[in-house]
């Protein structure tokens, strides 16, 4: 799985598959290669949850910006 491979994925497959990756990596038995392969693919995966739950968080913290704003106006 390469980088372009996990731009479309939401946060919920991403973080379905990253869980898979740790299994799989905490299952052992895998040559340093296989294991090094799961591991970056982990690691892009994780940034893929990492960059939804910032969207998740600026979209909240807008929203309470937002009623902050209405309350101060009433």
């Amino acid at each position: 799985m390469s980088e372009a491979d996990t731009v479309g994925l939401g946060y919920e497959q991403a973080r379905d598959q990253l869980v898979e990756v740790v299994k799989e990596l905490e299952a052992g038995g895998l040559s340093l290669e296989q294991s090094l392969e799961l591991w970056e693919k982990g690691e892009r995966l994780a940034k893929v949850c990492e960059r939804h739950l910032e969207g998740a968080r600026e979209r909240i913290e807008a929203a309470l910006a937002s009623v902050e704003t209405d309350d101060d106006t009433e």
